[in-house]
Formats: C-alpha cells, sequence, structure tokens
C-alpha cells in the first residue's frame, strides 16, 4: 500500500509537463490560424510574350541514299569506309566479277553462233531464190511443168522463214549479252551522289545476296550542311504548327547552345504509338559548321504565335484563390449568364465566338453560309465528349477547337486573318493559356482581397497575357498567401467546358 502512494505523485510529475507543453502548442496553432494572411504580391507587367510547342525529335539529313547491290555475289574489294565524302559515279566497292564474266563470254559465243546460222539461212535462201528465177522461166517456155514451180516457191517460202528466225535468235543472243554486260558492270558499285558515307554495313569476303530486296551496303548523306528535325507532334498541337513558323533546338552534345531553323512542313501521315497520336514536323537545320551529326536528339521549341507589347501576369495570379471565393466565382458566373442571356447570346460561348466573327469581320453572306456546317460539326463533336472522362475529354476538345479554327481560316480572306488570330487568341487561348479564355486575378483592397475579372490570352508557361478593366501596368497581384484560411476546393461534378 505503501508503494502505491509514493508512485502517485511521480507519475504526476510526469503528467503535468506533458499537458502544459500540448496546451501551448494548441495556443500557438491557434493563434496562427486566426491572425491575418500575409500575401506575395507580384506586378501587372508590360512586354513582348512568345508562345511556343515543345517536343523532341532526331536529327536526320536532308537527303540520304541507301546504296545496294542488284547483283549476288562476294564483296572483293572496300574502296570507302565510314566518313568517306564520295562523289557521284565514284568506285565504292566491287563484287567478285568473275562469274558474271563468264556469263559473258557465254552469252558472246552464244551471239557468234547466232550469227553463223543466221548466214548460213541467207545462203541458203539466195540459192532457193536463184532456182525459183530459173524455174520461172523454164515455165514460161512450157520446159517444165507448172507444179515445179509450185516446189520451187515453196522451197524459197522456207529459206525465207529460216532466215526470219535466225534473225531472231540474234537479237535475243544480243539481248542475254547485254544483260551479262549490265550485271557484270553492276559488280561495281558506284556513289549515286555526292555526299558523306555515314553508314556501312559489310565487309571484305563477305556474300551479299539480291533476292526479292536489295541489300543495303552503305547509307551516303548527300549534304550534312543542311540538316533537319524530325519532331513528333502531339494532335493537341498540331493545329497550331504551319510551315514557316520559327523554331529553335537543342542538344546534348553542346549544352548551353541553341540552334535556329524553321518549320518546312508537317506530315499528314499519323503515327499511334500506345494510343497517342503524333505527326512528324521536319525542321530545318543548317550545319555549315559541321557540327551537327545525323541521329542527335533534338529538343526543339516552335514559336506558334507572339505578341510584342501586352500586359501580363504570373500564371500563379491566375490560380491564387483566397478564402470565400468559391462563392464569388458563382455569383460572377450566374451574372454573366444573366447578362448573356439579355445580349441574346444564350450564354452560349460557340454562338458569342460565331456573332463576334460576322461583327468584327464583316463577313458576307457567302462566308456565313459556309461556316453553317462549320460550326454545326464542331458543336456535334463537343455534344460528344459528355460522357467521356476528363482527361480525355480536354484532350479531344483542344484536337477539335484546333480544326475548327484551321477550317475558319480557310473560309477566310487575308485581309480578316490577322483580327481572327487576335480574336481567335481571346477565346482559345490558342497558345496553351489555360482551359478559359476568362480568368481571375485578385488585388488588396481595403486590407481585404478583391477579385478582377480578365481576359486570357497567350501563355508561355511562366506568364500569362491578360487584358481587361482595371488591368494596368504595375498593378500589384496577389499570387501566394501565408497565414489565415485558406480558400475552398473547387466545386466537384462541374459541368465540362464544351467550348473555348
Amino acid at each position: 500500500m505503501k508503494l502505491n502512494l509514493l508512485g502517485r505523485p511521480r507519475l504526476w510529475l510526469w503528467i503535468l509537463p506533458l499537458l502544459a507543453v500540448l496546451g501551448g502548442a494548441a495556443w500557438y496553432f491557434n493563434r496562427q490560424g486566426d491572425s491575418a494572411p500575409t500575401y506575395r504580391f507580384a506586378k501587372v507587367e508590360k512586354g513582348p510574350i512568345t508562345a511556343t510547342v515543345s517536343s523532341t525529335g532526331t536529327l536526320n539529313p536532308v537527303t540520304s541514299v541507301q546504296v545496294g547491290t542488284q547483283v549476288s555475289g562476294q564483296i572483293k574489294e572496300l574502296f570507302v569506309d565510314f566518313n568517306s565524302q564520295v562523289k557521284k559515279g565514284e568506285l565504292i566497292a566491287r563484287i567478285d566479277p568473275e562469274t558474271f564474266t563468264y556469263r559473258v563470254r557465254q552469252a558472246e559465243a552464244d551471239l557468234e553462233a547466232g550469227r553463223s546460222a543466221l548466214n548460213r539461212a541467207q545462203v541458203s535462201l539466195a540459192n532457193t531464190q536463184r532456182d525459183l528465177a530459173r524455174t520461172k522461166e523454164l515455165v514460161a517456155r512450157n520446159f517444165v511443168s507448172p507444179a515445179e514451180l509450185d516446189r520451187a516457191q515453196s522451197t524459197y517460202d522456207l529459206a525465207a522463214a529460216e532466215v526470219r528466225t535466225a534473225q531472231a535468235v540474234v537479237q535475243q543472243r544480243t539481248a542475254q549479252l547485254q544483260t551479262a554486260q549490265v550485271d557484270l558492270g553492276r559488280t561495281e558499285i558506284r556513289a549515286p551522289v555526292d555526299g558523306v558515307v555515314i553508314k556501312r554495313t559489310v565487309d571484305v569476303g563477305q556474300t551479299v545476296a539480291a533476292t526479292l530486296q536489295a541489300p543495303e551496303l552503305f547509307v551516303i548523306a548527300k549534304d550534312l550542311r543542311d540538316m533537319q528535325v524530325e519532331t513528333s507532334i502531339d494532335e493537341a498541337d498540331v493545329g497550331r504548327i504551319r510551315p514557316g513558323q520559327r523554331a529553335t533546338f537543342t542538344v546534348d552534345a553542346f549544352p548551353g547552345r541553341t540552334f535556329n531553323g524553321e518549320v518546312r512542313s508537317v506530315r499528314k501521315a499519323a503515327q499511334s504509338i500506345q494510343n497517342v497520336v503524333t505527326y512528324i514536323a521536319i525542321v530545318s537545320a543548317n550545319n555549315e559548321r559541321g557540327e551537327l551529326l545525323p541521329g542527335m536528339t533534338a529538343n526543339v521549341r516552335i514559336v506558334t504565335d507572339t505578341r510584342d507589347s501586352v500586359l501580363k501576369v504570373p500564371n500563379g495570379a491566375l490560380r491564387f484563390r483566397p478564402a470565400g471565393a468559391a462563392a464569388d466565382a458563382s455569383k460572377a458566373a450566374e451574372a454573366d449568364k444573366t447578362a448573356a442571356s439579355k445580349a441574346g447570346s444564350g450564354g452560349n460561348p460557340m454562338a458569342q465566338f460565331r456573332e463576334r466573327l460576322v461583327t468584327e469581320l464583316k463577313l458576307d453572306a457567302e462566308q456565313q453560309q459556309r461556316l453553317e456546317p462549320v460550326f454545326a460539326e464542331a458543336r456535334n463533336k463537343f455534344m460528344g465528349l459528355r460522357d467521356m472522362p476528363e482527361e480525355a475529354r480536354a484532350k479531344a476538345g483542344t484536337a477539335i477547337r484546333a480544326d475548327l479554327r484551321a477550317k475558319i481560316e480557310d473560309v477566310l480572306k487575308p485581309e480578316q486573318k490577322a483580327r481572327y488570330a487576335e480574336i481567335a487568341a481571346e477565346f482559345a487561348g490558342r497558345a496553351g493559356g489555360g482551359p478559359s479564355t476568362r480568368g481571375r486575378v485578385w488585388v488588396v483592397d481595403g486590407g481585404k482581397p478583391r477579385g478582377i475579372d480578365v481576359r486570357v490570352g497567350l501563355s508561355d508557361g511562366a506568364m500569362t497575357e491578360v487584358s481587361g478593366d482595371g488591368v494596368a501596368e504595375g498593378l500589384e497581384v496577389i499570387v501566394g498567401q501565408q497565414g489565415g484560411n485558406t480558400a475552398a476546393p473547387a466545386q466537384k461534378g462541374a459541368p465540362p467546358r464544351m467550348f473555348f
């Protein structure tokens, strides 16, 4: 009993300090949560912004020729190796010609025999022709019967046929000789173009067999000073790629170096790898110094659009949402819907977009008529996305919008396309500025955050073009928050965005 009484005070000596520590921690964190938040700011800047599409590709010569052989045999000599400079028609390899030499000799002998047979047939024809002439003279004098004339005529006709046969044999054997001579000539492998040998796949003594397909002996790059990058573009971005666009790329072999080029073409043949559809874009690469080598991996950036002087903010300012922002956003959306309904657009972004095109571009009746099926097709495609998963819906929607913009451009006149690019940028953020052309930035007004609605344009991944009432150069916008309550998460189950 004495042991229990002595043990209880010792236990309380441990419990009381622990409770004091826990209480202090709770009070500290409670105080931190109730304290006023501290914001991080960034200023609205004015300057250029460039939108790009990034991808990877492989450096290749513009023209590379596979050199093969049309005859089978053993490689007897090689005259070039890797990196050898060659000229068109230069001898670069030889296949053992012995067998083909014998075939040529045999064909020459067969041709000579055919010519001898032709000579005999021609002599026989001459004899029968003389006999026929004498027989005709004798029949005319009634020295021989007409039957003798018929026999002489038949003999002459047979001799003439033999001559024609012998002539055909000579022609046939002449062709066989020429074929044998061509095959003999093919044992000498010559360079088809001027260039550099970048690949050699045979060695002396190796036997090559030319059956259904000519075996590859060498690969010759025509001109390594002019190369190209074959880069894969995702189907969601291919609608923004056009020939002539400026591009830059880097290679791991020269860190810190940037090489310039431009888009030459976009191949229409799609490639599907693991259900990912891409298209090959060809980007030019000047290689006057010979530093770039075939097969290098290039990290490509294609400039799809630029703005010289626009207002822009960090992307963090468009992502920031203070506490209570969800309720404010719902009210703003309801107000926008009401205003759109009053304006007669029914809140339909596609209808608003079409209305702006007709009004601001002054589309004539024919252009409006051509746009009707284009918008109808896009509307049906967007409706078909409603039941798709969110990620797949976003990717498919981007492709539909890119296709729609391209078809609209085909309808427009050259003088209308510049203004159309600006309208499309406002509606679609066609450089990938975000999921919507509308956004909100926040400023501190009277110690509390206040939202400003903005229109979103181009984005370079770090900064985004913005415009709207209340947005000016030097305006401080909130990009982050420390302390205080955080913003409520976005509501789940929101309807999918079917257009820009």
